[in-house]
């Protein structure tokens, strides 16, 4: 016959054995639900490096992956231009010529920075990005023809004035303030370095310059 004592031993032991177990359940349980958030984790990085990754990527390199503004430069409002360069001159609203073809990794990169200039003159000028791919080999051009202005390399940025002359020309990835300085100009706005806002200039410091 089992003494009281050793019955209640027995039962401590058994006690305390459950609760082990149920305690290394517990611990169990909670190793497989890290382990399980762990890989979902992985797998949901993976997806979106996977998805984010090749534009990020492409944009150093010369492989075509569409056009550069609609995908890099996150602007599709520039191409087709609103205005073609015929247009542009006969209402003498100065233009800006983009020459670019798609796969450079140099017009991909400049492609943001025209989508700036738009932002800040897009309703006072001609923003006209043009794709050297599209020009038709001739001897000679018109000086309505965007072809006409091109010089051989990509990007190139080429600003006409409202009355057509070529004010400036600028080859490569040229930095956003030349742009700026040449159209302040243009549309006689007061230098960066008295505003940063696009103001134009009094009508009596426009004549002090002009007298001197």
């Amino acid at each position: 016959m089992i003494s009281s004592e050793l019955f209640i031993s027995l039962l401590s032991d058994c006690k305390n054995s459950l609760h082990l177990l149920l305690s290394s359940r517990k611990r169990s349980a909670k190793l497989w639900i890290q382990a399980i958030a762990i890989s979902l984790l992985v797998v949901l990085t993976s997806f979106s490096t996977w998805c984010i990754s090749p534009a990020l990527a492409t944009i150093n390199d010369d492989r075509y992956e569409g056009n550069v503004f609609v995908l890099f430069g996150g602007n599709g409002s520039l191409v087709p231009p609103r205005m073609d360069l015929p247009t542009s001159l006969k209402k003498e609203k100065p233009a800006i010529l983009v020459f670019y073809v798609d796969d450079s990794s140099d017009c991909k990169q400049f492609s943001g920075l025209i989508t700036r200039v738009q932002e800040f003159y897009g309703r006072a000028a001609s923003i006209i990005p043009v794709t050297v791919d599209s020009f038709i080999d001739r001897d000679k051009y018109t000086p309505d023809e965007p072809a006409y202005y091109y010089s051989g390399v990509v990007p190139e940025t080429v600003i006409l004035d409202q009355k057509g002359k070529v004010v400036y020309d600028g080859k490569g990835q040229v930095p956003y303030e030349e742009i700026d300085d040449v159209l302040r100009e243009v549309f006689n706005l007061l230098p960066r370095s008295e505003s940063q806002v696009l103001k134009r200039r009094s009508f009596n410091e426009f004549n002090s310059g002009m007298a001197e």
